[in-house]
């Protein structure tokens, strides 16, 4: 599938319509008629995961930040190719402190929390908590923004889109606060960790019905999920509900593993908590299949659950199954048949290696001559967030600082709403599989364009290169002007296009490309016209008039490119 082809056809269904900022996701709209029927037969790399040995200049770096970080700017991607291919993975894979944690931003009517103090720990007896999931998602905002040169953001994005839970389904923030910490803290650290403890996870055990889960009464949705989405996942099904890697009786016994445990509310104040009950937990043993040799776990109490995390960790598959996660993560989707063996298996083995730490084979991804393959540039569709928080980062918006937090958290929930409008709910995804871009075949990313996400993209581009988004006095809104003077020469319209598409796009433009942005800049008009008014400005900056004249002629070329196809391409 030709994705420029894609979303080339795909601006037909653009239209000037404001979405505006609703909080509701709207409908899943018409698929794009291009989008994938059957899954690619191109030709994939074949190339393994040996280490990169190719020039390390603009365009790779550029290309490894847009994989692992969200919008990188061109300070960031210049840094990097001075640092060069090692220093920089090195600095993306460091983890830093975790961030403070959100605040109450505007309401004073909430008996446990001041305007300005935290409430992830605050009693929820009696008072209306709506606004403490708002202040979340304007949260999560403001640390992706803020991620820099860092993959933990974007790896946060990609457990919760693996490990996936429903706010609607969880309802209290302060357990999807809990949650998210848990992620972060093994982000780039310990797989195996990382499930044992969402196991028990107060978030994990409201959402997939853990706190019902008796001796009495099991329940099985957990245990179901574990297997086919968190860990192994299915293989080929040898018959029904058995599939290779585990079977429904699998799943009954897991279900029986896990009995007994349920979350605590803590409403009178502090964080949400678990308990294991012992007279609701099956204390019987469990025989599992020859999916997994036959094993039998026997009562070990609150422990138990962990010999079932070790039995399935001890397959082989729960590595593959997790590597082939990371890959359509950070490269691509089709995994085909040298793919396989080229790319996964390695990785797989490396994280056994490691005992399922993920960064030294996330690592040896992003280092390899496979990552860099140019078949594997540009390939991949932005997700809403990463389209809509790239123009912030990119054209470096200015923002509040949270001198003035309740703007602050305004901007950061008015950012989060525009992904919404664009299918991507973050702590929301439609279901417990997550987003359906990262599974859904044949389509998968493709499933990001459609009659619904298409007018919303140019919604907010439109937006934010046109009247900005203003609350409390603060406009948000792009300023073209400090953008064009990092580049090398913005007097020169060829060298200003040039450079910008080499930030914004992930190929260089063509000829025809660049005069049709010229067009735009400059109507009709030679380049030296261009070099004289934009000249005129830099020799009176302060003349209103003068900075107005070339800020709308720029942000109307640059809201163009955002209508291109390359720029939803990363």
């Amino acid at each position: 599938m030709n994705r420029r082809h894609l979303l080339r056809h795909a601006t037909a269904l653009l239209s000037p319509k404001d979405e505006g900022d609703k909080d509701q996701p709207k409908s899943p709209g018409e698929p794009n008629p291009l989008a994938n029927k059957t899954l690619p037969k191109t030709l994939r790399s074949r190339a393994g995961l040996q280490p990169y040995t190719g020039t390390f200049g603009f365009k790779e770096a550029a290309h490894l930040l847009r994989r692992t970080t969200i919008g990188p700017t061109l300070q960031e991607i210049s840094d990097s190719v001075r640092d060069g291919l090692p220093s920089t993975l090195t600095t993306l894979l460091t983890e830093g402190p975790l961030p403070a944690p959100p605040l109450n931003d505007r309401e004073d009517d909430d008996q446990y929390v001041a305007i300005g103090q935290t409430w992830i720990t605050a009693g929820t007896k009696d008072t209306s908590t709506g606004y403490r999931k708002r202040s979340l998602q304007a949260w999560q905002i403001g640390l992706f923004l803020d991620s820099g040169r860092s993959i933990r953001e974007k790896m946060v994005l990609f457990w919760h889109n693996h490990f996936a839970i429903e706010f609607g389904v969880v309802g209290d923030a302060r357990y999807v606060y809990q949650y998210l910490e848990l992620i972060r803290q093994q982000a780039l650290g310990n797989f195996k960790t990382l499930a044992e403890e969402m196991t028990v996870n107060p978030a994990m055990l409201k959402y997939l019905n853990g706190n019902q889960n008796l001796n009495s009464r099991p329940n099985e949705n957990y245990a179901r999920e574990l297997f086919e989405l968190f860990t192994i996942g299915k293989g080929p099904q040898i018959g029904p509900g058995n599939y290779t890697h585990y079977t429904e009786e699998d799943v009954v016994a897991a279900a029986r593993v896990l009995t007994g445990w349920r979350d605590r509310n803590n409403s009178e104040g502090g964080a949400p908590g678990r308990e294991f009950r012992a007279s609701k937990h099956d204390t019987d043993d469990k025989t599992f299949t020859s999916a997994f040799e036959n094993h039998l776990i026997s009562d070990n109490g609150q422990d138990e659950y962990k010999d079932l995390i070790a039995m399935i960790f001890d397959q082989d598959e729960t590595a593959r199954h997790l590597a082939r996660s990371l890959y359509r993560w950070f490269v691509y989707y089709v995994i085909d048949e040298d793919t396989e063996q080229q790319v996964i298996e390695p990785m797989a083995q490396e994280i056994i290696n490691s005992q399922y730490d993920i960064k030294p084979a996330l690592r040896r991804l992003l280092e390899s001559e496979h990552f860099f393959d140019q078949l594997n540039q540009g390939c991949m569709i932005k997700n809403p967030i990463e389209f809509s928080l790239s123009i912030i980062r990119q054209f470096e918006v200015v923002l509040p600082d949270a001198s003035d937090l309740e703007t602050q958290y305004e901007m950061w929930i008015y950012l989060f709403n525009q992904a919404n409008n664009q299918l991507m709910r973050v702590f929301d995804p439609p279901s417990v599989a997550g987003w359906t871009a990262y599974y859904q075949e044949p389509q998968f990313f493709q499933i990001w364009i459609n009659s619904t996400t298409m007018p919303a993209r140019k919604s907010l581009s439109d937006r934010l290169l046109g009247n900005g988004y203003t609350r409390n006095g603060f406009k948000m809104v792009v300023d073209p002007l400090p953008f064009i003077s990092q580049f090398s020469d913005p007097l020169d319209p060829n060298v200003l296009i040039e450079e910008a598409a080499q930030l914004l796009f992930t190929h260089p433009i063509e000829e025809s490309q660049r005069d049709f942005l010229k067009e735009v800049l400059i109507p009709g008009l030679p380049d030296f016209e261009w070099s004289m008014e934009y000249g005129d400005y830099l020799a009176d900056p302060n003349d209103e008039d003068k900075r107005t004249a070339v800020s709308k002629k720029l942000n109307s070329m640059f809201a163009t490119m955002l209508e291109m196809a390359e720029a939803h391409l990363m």
